[in-house]
């Protein structure tokens, strides 16, 4: 678990907003190839301020139940001068620092005609997992992946070639618990039993038959969950963002806004108590499986389990994707790449044409081959 820290009344500060390039004067960039500073303009790079490269032990675990019903004042923006503007098509709201500007949606696609503004205070993040895939790799990953969907229609290739991948950092919560759950049930001992049947022929025959006698049980168990990871928001389905992990949390920095120049952030949409909720499920599946453990025999059934919670503390940290998202007929499809690892995962749809075409062509090879067989020159 990383380092806590007893000091919550005033937020991380929204600084450092602007890193002008010393050679050209224009914005630099978080260049996730080298991992430092780059000028979009003239290539000049440079190191990230030395305040983000601090460690692990900046990385404060809060306590969650300060943050629940949390004061306005205690929230605070990504940085002073990060601005935000909601998706009318989806409803996400995206958050990025200028001089960048507002294009199509990362997550549905659609043109974003709604003028950014000045964005609101939240949940200050306290790490961030910085982008070390390149938009090209991303981009050359996507179509990869798109090459090897044989019955995705054309349009989707097409969409591949445009290359409108974006880099976003998506938010998630960690939660810490520890866990006393109290519990009762049934224990199932197996048991054998001789039964006499008749076979196929009539004959008797003897066989034994398991059966189960049930035990009364009760008892506790108990465990220290660490960085329960909840994604929070609602734009990208749930398995998809399984299927990317690992994140290789290891190596998240404390948050900087250099981290987030040249990208976008996107507005957590599933706040601290919910998410909080979700979590408890995770560690209520696990729980689940001490319970089992701990009554032992052959078989268990658990009929109430009672858990108490103590220690809770979370993180709000942001994670690095490339999104590439496409309309066809009428529906938004997704093909999404994590920005640490590479892994692709994604949606397409099917095309009917190729899908038809290669049924008759599989009926025609079908009809060939019987035809062939049946009254090909069988003289010979």
């Amino acid at each position: 678990m990383l380092q806590q820290s007893q000091e919550f009344d005033t937020p991380p500060p929204a600084t450092r907003t602007r890193f002008p390039c010393t050679s050209c004067g224009a914005d630099m960039e978080f260049d996730a190839k080298t991992g430092g500073m780059k000028c979009p303009y003239c290539g000049h790079t440079a190191e990230v301020p030395a305040s983000v490269g601090a460690g692990l032990a900046q990385i404060e675990e809060r306590p969650l139940e300060d943050y629940l019903h949390i004061a306005p004042e205690r929230l605070a923006k990504l940085s002073a001068s990060a601005l935000e503007v909601t998706c009318s098509g989806c409803g996400s709201t995206i958050e990025f620092e200028p001089p960048k500007v507002a294009g199509d949606c990362p997550f549905c696609g659609a043109k974003i005609v709604a003028q950014p503004r000045a964005a609101d205070p939240l949940v200050a993040p306290e790490g961030v997992l910085p982008f070390s895939v390149t938009q090209k790799a991303a981009s050359e990953s996507i179509r990869q992946w798109i090459s090897t969907r044989w019955f995705a229609p054309n349009a989707l290739k097409k969409q591949a070639e445009q290359d409108k991948s974006q880099g976003v950092y998506l938010p998630f919560w960690t939660y810490d618990a520890g866990t006393w759950s109290r519990y009762s049930g049934e224990r199932g001992i197996y048991y054998y039993v001789s039964e006499s049947y008749s076979d196929s022929n009539g004959n008797r025959q003897t066989r034994q038959v398991r059966k189960i006698r049930w035990h009364s049980a009760s008892g506790s168990v108990s465990h220290f969950f660490d960085d329960v990871l909840i994604a929070a928001t609602q734009s990208v389905p749930r398995n998809r963002l399984d299927a990317l992990e690992p994140w290789g949390l290891e190596n998240i920095q404390p948050y900087e806004p250099a981290f987030l120049s040249g990208f976008q952030a996107q507005r957590y949409q599933i706040d601290l108590a919910a998410g909080f909720e979700q979590a408890k499920g995770v560690m209520a599946s696990y729980i689940d499986t001490l319970v089992r453990q701990d009554i032992g025999g052959d078989e268990q059934r658990v009929h109430t389990v009672d858990t108490r919670y103590s220690d809770l503390t979370f993180k709000h940290l942001l994670l690095p994707v490339y999104i590439s998202a496409y309309r066809y007929q009428g529906k938004v499809f997704q093909v999404i790449v994590n920005a640490r690892t590479g892994e692709v995962q994604g949606e397409r749809p099917y095309s009917i044409w190729k899908i038809t075409f290669a049924v008759l062509t599989a009926l025609l090879i079908i009809g060939l081959i019987y035809y062939y067989s049946e009254y090909g020159p069988r003289a010979q």
